[in-house]
């Protein structure tokens, strides 16, 4: 016996907010039942059979090749059909789902379809933000667990859409998004264990970077900020969900709640907020492909407006000097992380909106401009490697030496994560960029020594940081209707941004 929740039939609505009612009222009752049977299972109570309980989903058809404005990079589907998602979280995509529905209502002047779909929602994803059920249970008792209740399925959640490859079983329905609901709960839940910080602290322009020097800075920056009485960020967020609310602002619930941990998460995230969720969030995601990978893989289901690499890098040009700044405008993908799922054939393009926001900031925040800017920083093609030690390879002076390659693709810098990142920005039609800063010349005989590297992060973390933050602000004021590109859509494209 499988005891589902409350089934709610297909509704059909002409206004998003309605729809949006709808969807919330089907995910709080699904939730509500799951969390209910938990307590009895959690208590030691014979449940009498399968507790099941489904995602809400919302569903629109066409019947018109007619196109609306071709200016539009999302908000439309591209053809006559039926497409459908499901959905998760209502209350932390609100404005998401809200902006999304609205712009197909517009779009194309149908009804939207909003009822209980067939997928079930994995108990796991069921828990409320600070519940630890699973630790008050014996090890018989989690066992158990798999024949009374659903856990999550990795076929209803993988990256086919996203990646160009899905294709709908026969008589299955068009996506109408990249990620699927057990998709997106399966990457919040990821977002806590790797930043320490909960999902709802994610700001709608992230920073990454490769050294702690960075959010050294972005902290004290951020602690600076909440004495500003009348400036634009009210809170600032810590691993713990820690929270600082500016001066003058009083606390909310939960914020008690908040601990430092022991020890720092893999990634920690730090969090600049705004009240309409468009401040900073900046995640310090270490050294590696892997790790820049798997943080992109999880922050995208929340949608960012854009996302830019920060970090450090060695200059392969003798005309560079440390200190030096790098705008990647292409990339040399040897980071091989991506392979399977973006095939290297594949071009990582430039974005116009975030290179001009990023030179912008670099005039802004340096006073420079001309040709004493360009002085300073170089526009090119970054190489990304897996391999932290390329230079100790033994074939310096060979055809196939990593120097012939960085050569012929005309790279003027080498890191481990920024093509990753602009990859799966690629990838997820998330807006990406990437501003590097040359701390050592390898190629060259210039390698960081100990005095050196302690002046050379005094001197350029603060102002590489400020030129990060300046960037997202010019980015963020140009709107996201202007920042989101048709370059990053693909032939049949999801309608959600």
């Amino acid at each position: 016996m499988t005891k589902k929740s409350i089934f709610i039939a297909p509704a059909q609505f002409d206004d998003p907010a309605a729809a949006l009612a709808q969807v919330k009222h089907i995910y709080d009752t699904s939730i509500a039942h799951l969390r209910e049977a938990l307590q009895h299972f959690v208590a030691g109570e014979e449940l009498g059979g399968h507790v099941r309980a489904c995602y809400p989903f919302v569903r629109v058809h066409t019947r018109t090749n007619a196109r609306p404005d071709t200016r539009l990079s999302y908000g439309f589907v591209h053809g006559p059909g039926v497409y459908e998602t499901t959905l998760t979280r209502p209350d932390l995509y609100e404005n998401y789902y809200l902006e999304q529905f609205r712009l197909l209502l517009k779009n194309h002047g149908t009804m939207l379809e909003v009822g209980t779909s067939a997928q079930p929602i994995p108990v796991h994803f069921s828990f409320a933000e600070h519940d630890h059920i699973e630790g008050n249970l014996t090890r018989e008792r989690r066992e158990l667990m798999r024949d009374v209740f659903d856990l999550p399925d990795l076929a209803a959640m993988d990256d086919g859409i996203a990646n160009g490859t899905y294709e709908p079983p026969p008589g299955a329905h068009q996506p109408l998004s990249l990620f699927t609901a057990p998709r997106v709960d399966y990457s919040l839940h990821r977002l806590r264990h790797y930043t320490g910080t909960a999902p709802e602290w994610f700001q709608n322009f992230v920073l990454f970077t490769n050294y702690q020097f960075y959010i050294d800075e972005f902290v004290r920056l951020g602690h600076e900020l909440m004495n500003d009485e009348s400036g634009e960020y009210v809170a600032f967020v810590e691993p713990g969900n820690v929270v600082t609310r500016r001066k003058g602002l009083p606390a909310v619930a939960g914020d008690e709640l908040g601990a430092a941990p022991p020890r720092l998460p893999q990634m920690p995230a730090y969090h600049l907020l705004r009240a309409d969720a468009s401040g900073i969030t900046m995640v310090n995601i270490g050294v590696g492909p892997a790790n820049a990978k798997t943080i992109t893989d999880h922050i995208a289901v929340l949608r960012p407006h854009a996302w830019i690499m920060l970090g450090h890098c060695a200059g392969l040009r003798t005309t560079q000097a440390l200190g030096d700044y790098v705008l990647a405008h292409g990339y040399v993908r040897e980071d091989h992380v991506l392979d399977e799922d973006l095939p290297l054939w594949v071009p990582i393009p430039a974005l116009a909106e975030v290179q001009v926001a990023l030179e912008s900031a670099v005039a802004d925040i340096t006073q420079l401009k001309g040709y004493e800017l360009k002085r300073i920083m170089r526009t090119g093609t970054v190489a990304s490697t897996d391999n932290r030690n390329w230079e100790l390879l033994p074939m310096h002076g060979n055809a196939r030496s990593p120097e012939r390659r960085f050569s012929q693709s005309r790279a003027i810098a080498l890191d481990m994560e920024s093509a990753t990142i602009a990859a799966n920005g690629f990838r997820f039609r998330v807006p990406y960029g990437t501003l590097l800063c040359v701390s050592d010349k390898p190629l060259h005989g210039e390698i960081k020594l100990p005095g050196m590297a302690n002046h050379f992060y005094r001197e350029r973390v603060n102002q590489h940081l400020l030129i990060g933050i300046r960037a997202m602000e010019l980015m963020r004021n140009a709107g996201a209707d202007h920042l989101h590109s048709r370059k990053l859509r693909s032939f049949a494209e999801v309608a959600f941004q």
